[in-house]
């Protein structure tokens, strides 16, 4: 056993650069958490790489194309063409709008399904679920709201509040666009304090918190007054925007409470929000409020005391020191010590989309048919999440989604007993049924393309050990991996597995010797997914 997988000694709170062996189960680890499923090949690459220069690669953010119309619904743009700049027609516009709803869903578990060794959609998710706006009605500005928080993943956390704050999609969701002097609206100043920026803490007192007062609440509705939306649905223009409308704005000095220093935020126009924005993120809370959040989704949900005071006081630390810069403290982390300690392998049950693609992705499985088989065929992906429990894109509540934040149960709320057996069928359905049906095009593991990537697909014993090296955080039991082997040679001695294999490889399109061989690793795959040690990342 290597030091670092002795499971009991102390968990490291250091945040030091990790210096102990790197092996491929350290990068196995890395790459389960910062993508949604990484291959055996990718494992064996970061292995050879070693760890900085796989978190550099992790960190380096590929180009993104724009999503393509494909069902022929779109009055306005052909098939294989983007929509993403285009108007709507003058009627009839809900149509053409369906099918720029469908589009959008099938593109983005495209975008996961097809992801490079990046952490940019793992960030995605995670920016969406922190600031959880939903699809707004015009998908030109769903997009334009996904290619905000894409475009800012690792960049400015102040400088993406600004523009999440009067992006249309926000000024929707929490009634922004109806906030005026004549009307004003708590809705978006209240979250923006709560859950975008400072936290809330604990009541101290009659409308006042840890962090900010009821009057800092107020104060905010009157400061985020006068910002309206246009273009949705538009015939003429090409995108949504925010405007602002100094006749409806709030020309009173704002007064804060005693948290910000009693600040006075005097009318600014246009700017008035930025000056407020400014004085918040000179409260260090902030940065230790994300902190939290971003080591919750990376790490571990047990912040206890320990981590707090280490841990999470350092990344802050880094994230000040830094403006508030995202990039420094995501590389901090992922090449600390504290990452790469045995006991938080595992210690996270996957979220329904990062089920469904360590399975997909991990076995080398995306459609390959036309595009809108293919789109359709995500889109059918879309809804498998949904009816999971994770609909992309449109949280529950305010708050994101209730397993990156309810205490104590969190990812565990993930495999209620509901939730576990949708987990189980969907795992026969995409191992041993053939997966999703578009019109007889089939999208399922490519059990052959997983096995043939392995280190000695010929080997029993190799091919299991790969298996749970790419699907167990933790490893499996002697027991368990018997069992697995067991399956994968249907109970015959090891040399008959060679003899099987390499027949296939001799002449891989007979399907008289390929389709046994497949049906073998379906149904190991079927029984490792299957296994707790699956279930967490």
């Amino acid at each position: 056993m290597n030091p670092q997988d002795d499971v009991t000694a102390p968990i490291s709170l250091s945040l030091d650069p990790y210096t102990g062996v790197w092996n491929a189960n350290l990068a196995a680890h890395l790459l389960r958490r910062t993508t949604f499923g990484p291959t055996f090949e990718q494992i064996q690459s970061a292995t050879t790489l070693g760890l900085t220069a796989t978190v550099d690669q992790l960190l380096t953010l590929p180009a993104v194309s724009p999503p393509l119309s494909y069902d022929g619904g779109d009055a306005i743009v052909a098939v294989g063409e983007t929509w993403v700049q285009s108007v709507f027609p003058a009627s009839n516009l809900q149509v053409t709008e369906d099918s720029r709803r469908k589009s959008l869903g099938g593109w983005m578990m495209q975008r996961i399904n097809l992801e490079s060794v990046s952490i940019l959609e793992k960030m995605v998710l995670f920016w969406q679920n922190h600031f959880a706006v939903p699809f707004a009605s015009d998908s030109r500005a769903s997009f334009n709201y996904l290619e905000l928080l894409r475009l800012n993943v690792l960049g400015n956390f102040k400088t993406l509040v600004q523009e999440v704050t009067i992006d249309p999609c926000m000024l929707v969701f929490l009634n922004g666009y109806s906030n005026s002097v004549y009307s004003p609206n708590e809705n978006y100043a209240r979250e923006f304090l709560e859950l975008f920026t400072i936290g809330k803490g604990e009541q101290i007192g009659l409308g006042d918190y840890t962090n900010y007062t009821e009057e800092d609440v107020l104060a905010g509705s009157k400061i985020f007054t006068a910002w309206q939306i246009q273009g949705f649905g538009s015939a003429t223009e090409t995108t949504t925007s925010s405007v602002f409308q100094p006749a409806l704005h709030d020309t009173t000095d704002k007064v804060l409470s005693v948290h910000f220093g009693n600040q006075v935020i005097p009318n600014g126009n246009e700017q008035e929000y930025l000056n407020y924005i400014d004085v918040v993120f000179q409260q260090p809370e902030v940065a230790r409020h994300i902190c939290r959040k971003i080591y919750r989704y990376f790490v571990n949900y047990d912040l206890t005391q320990a981590v707090e005071d280490n841990v999470i006081t350092a990344l802050a630390d880094t994230f000040i020191l830094n403006n508030y810069e995202v990039f420094p403290v995501i590389q901090q982390l992922l090449l600390s010590d504290h990452f790469y300690d045995i006991a938080l392998r595992g210690s996270i049950i996957k979220n329904p989309i990062e089920f469904f693609f360590s399975i997909m992705n991990s076995t080398h499985s995306s459609p390959n048919y036309s595009l809108p088989i293919d789109y359709e065929l995500y889109l059918n992906s879309y809804y498998l999440c949904s009816t999971s429990g994770m609909n992309y894109m449109q949280p529950p509540s305010v708050g994101g989604w209730t397993a990156f934040y309810q205490m104590p149960s969190f990812s565990k709320l993930w495999v209620n007993s509901s939730y576990i057996k949708l987990r189980f069928d969907f795992i026969d359905w995409m191992t041993l049924w053939g997966g999703i049906d578009v019109g007889g095009n089939k999208w399922g593991v490519d059990q052959l393309a997983f096995l043939n990537g392995l280190s000695a697909p010929n080997d029993p014993v190799a091919v299991v050990d790969d298996m749970v090296l790419v699907f167990c955080p933790k490893g499996l039991s002697a027991t368990n991996k018997a069992i697995l082997k067991w399956v994968l040679t249907n109970g015959l001695p090891d040399f008959e597995w060679t003899v099987q294999y390499d027949s296939y490889i001799a002449d891989p399109l007979n399907t008289a010797v390929s389709e046994p061989v497949r049906w073998r690793v379906a149904l190991t795959l079927s029984s490792l997914f299957k296994t707790p040690e699956f279930q967490t990342i």
